[in-house]
């Protein structure tokens, strides 16, 4: 798979997997504020740009998501990815319990917009679901 850096600092990656039109991030660490709306901002312009619907979220290092992010997230960037055609979402669950459980609510919540969602343990076998999709 053809995969373009476009974004490597200490607290995440972004890549585009241009062959198959995956979004994909890895956090380093516990990322919030403006790193990590960077990364979304920047991922949500390549699907608008390259109409990708697939988006891969290798969170196993990733925290709590703090509330002032929660709020960015929902009047920001949801609606923005969901109008640009975001359909599958491939999740590698954090190691922490307690960011495990703020996913989970993200995965309901973007289950209901129609974006089907899947958790995983592996990103390599995260990815070969979405390549399958």
């Amino acid at each position: 798979m053809a995969k373009t850096t476009i974004l490597e600092n200490d607290n995440i990656s972004l890549w585009f997997h241009s062959d198959s039109r995956i979004v994909h991030h890895q956090m380093h660490k516990f990322t919030s504020g403006n790193a990590l709306r960077e990364a979304l901002l920047k991922g949500a312009e390549l699907m608008e740009k390259h109409q990708a619907t697939k988006w891969l979220s290798d969170d196993r290092l990733a925290g709590p998501v703090p509330q002032e992010d929660k709020d960015w997230n929902a009047v920001n960037w949801v609606p923005r990815v969901i109008k640009a055609g975001w359909k599958y979402w491939a999740v590698v669950l954090p190691e922490k319990t307690v960011a495990q459980m703020n996913l989970r609510r993200f995965q309901d919540e973007f289950a209901q917009k129609g974006v089907t969602v899947r958790t995983f343990t592996d990103p390599e076998a995260a990815l070969a679901w979405l390549a399958s999709v």
